[in-house]
């Protein structure tokens, strides 16, 4: 069984990379974050082309999380349970300093936003999760982000058990150590790399969970995201903020773990990698 995780920075837009990348790599679950559409607009039936079922959660512009699965969806979670996102149409439809002040509020309270989107798939408890960017230390965007993980342990501890199989995959928006960064003296003062947001990854490995990458990677220089400007991918200065975390029974099958940099390369990509990983039956 393989299981992936993609950021693909607008599903309209990459559909035809994904398309292409389903029928070479043949995921049997793939987690995808940033689709940036509302659940009517998502592409169900090219998916249920390529033999997947689609479950998405989007709101339109912004976020969005999805699941396409050719092993089941069954049992769905959307928002941790916590009801139907919101949604701020206004951000839309406005210009100029109304329309940022709107998105601003509607960045700075990601709890209510689509960015986790749960299924049991194959037997095995998938988690897509698209977590905040947090922007810059000291700031409203900050502090949310650090809240949106601490739901995230709460469902966890809540409503799982990691003595069952469970997977969570996509854009944490965090490097948990400094391996996971090209150079960290350029990340001095910066999100993605400061003490409490990898604290909130390392209450998640407490709580039951392993890094799948690691487990067969341990080696530095590794990423998954690279900014589209300057050449940084060409440049290799990227970061590992994708990431696949799983619980001791899933983490006793995974035989392999790659990331899938050629996927950043050729026309339109995403500025991420996908990340996989295989399990055994």
């Amino acid at each position: 069984m393989r299981i992936a995780t993609w950021n693909v920075n607008s599903l309209k837009a990459r559909m035809e990379r994904v398309e292409e990348w389903l029928a070479d790599r043949s995921p049997d679950v793939l987690l995808m974050q940033e689709t940036k559409l509302s659940d009517e607009a998502a592409p169900y039936m090219p998916f249920s082309m390529a033999g997947y079922d689609l479950l998405h959660h989007g709101e339109g512009r912004w976020n969005g999380v999805a699941i396409a699965s050719r092993v089941g969806i069954e049992d769905v979670v959307t928002n941790f349970g916590d009801g139907p996102v919101r949604r701020s149409p206004g951000v839309e439809s406005t210009t100029g300093a109304i329309a940022e002040t709107l998105e601003a509020e509607a960045s700075a309270a990601p709890a209510d936003e689509a960015r986790m989107v749960s299924a049991v798939c194959g037997g095995v408890r998938v988690v897509s999760i698209y977590a905040p960017n947090g922007r810059a230390l000291d700031t409203p965007f900050y502090r949310a982000k650090l809240a949106w993980f601490d739901r995230l342990g709460r469902w966890l501890r809540e409503t799982c058990d990691p003595s069952r199989p469970l997977a969570i995959g996509g854009d944490f928006n965090v490097a948990p150590e400094d391996a996971d960064v090209y150079d960290m003296t350029d990340f001095v003062g910066a999100t993605h790399v400061s003490a409490p947001e990898r604290a909130a990854l390392a209450s998640l490995r407490d709580w039951g969970l392993v890094d799948a990458y690691r487990m067969h990677h341990p080696e530095p220089g590794r990423f998954s995201w690279w900014d589209y400007r300057a050449g940084n991918f060409h440049k290799g200065l990227g970061m590992r903020i994708d990431h696949m975390y799983v619980t001791r029974p899933v983490a006793a099958r995974c035989t392999a773990a790659e990331i899938d940099r050629d996927a950043r390369k050729g026309k339109l990509p995403s500025d991420h990698a996908p990340v996989y990983m295989d399990l055994t039956d």
